[in-house]
């Protein structure tokens, strides 16, 4: 059985609607790929419980969450923006992923200190977001949703204002983490480029409405509609080589 199925979905009024219908398998990374405007991070949105459909149903691990608020839901979101506490520690902003208050036990802390260790930030976890990078802070970011540990990591833009070099370190971090722990990632990306190399699901949105579904890969070198081919030509360096 899918971890998550999207049945008949369905969002907005007039002439832009979001109309989405397709399944996620249980430990698979899926990679929702678009141009700006094209529904990706409203589709994140609904999956999480941040927007509500007008129509069709979202059922996760068998259960219909449609009307669930999001605290309900066993999904944790990484933004763009990696919404870190400024005043605390990236530990503290971690272990808050525990509890609320910061009344942790010790097996909480342990956690905690697990997560902090396998994003590589045990040397500056004392350090506040302010006083690192961006890429550290996405990795503390990253940290706090392994600690929620819930059954589905949306994952939107999360490689937004990164060099290439540490695009590619965050991918890399996230995709070893999926086949660790078993986790089910969905991704929303904007450039195909950053997750050409795996052996990714995709699926394309143009204008609200998936128009193409397969492998990342497959989609890339052979595109099944002409608003995928467009939409890769302009697209820095998502072409293989002939």
């Amino acid at each position: 059985m899918a971890l998550l199925n999207v049945d008949q979905l369905r969002f907005g009024q007039g002439e832009w609607q979001l109309a989405a219908d397709f399944k996620i398998e249980r430990h698979s990374l899926t990679v929702v790929i678009g141009a700006s405007g094209a529904g990706k991070s409203t589709l994140l949105a609904l999956i999480a419980g941040f927007e509500q459909a007008t129509a069709g149903r979202i059922v996760l691990n068998g259960i219909d969450v449609t009307q669930q608020p999001p605290s309900l839901r066993s999904i944790t979101t990484l933004f763009q923006d990696h919404n870190l506490f400024a005043h605390l520690s990236l530990k503290d902003n971690i272990a808050l992923a525990r509890h609320p208050g910061l009344k942790l036990t010790i097996d909480d802390w342990h956690q905690v200190d697990q997560a902090i260790a396998r994003v590589g930030l045990e040397n500056i976890a004392q350090r506040r977001p302010g006083e690192v990078s961006g890429g550290q802070a996405q990795r503390a970011a990253l940290a706090r949703c392994l600690c929620q540990e819930r059954a589905l990591l949306l994952l939107d833009e999360p490689f937004t204002g990164l060099d290439p070099a540490r695009r590619a370190e965050m991918f890399e971090l996230i995709d070893g983490l999926r086949q660790e722990r078993g986790l089910t990632i969905l991704l929303v990306s904007h450039n195909p480029q950053e997750t050409r190399y795996s052996e990714a699901s995709a699926l394309f949105l143009h204008q609200g409405q998936i128009k193409a579904r397969g492998l990342l890969s497959a989609l890339l070198t052979s595109p099944p509609c002409p608003e995928l081919n467009n939409y890769l030509d302009q697209v820095p360096a998502t072409r293989s080589p002939n």
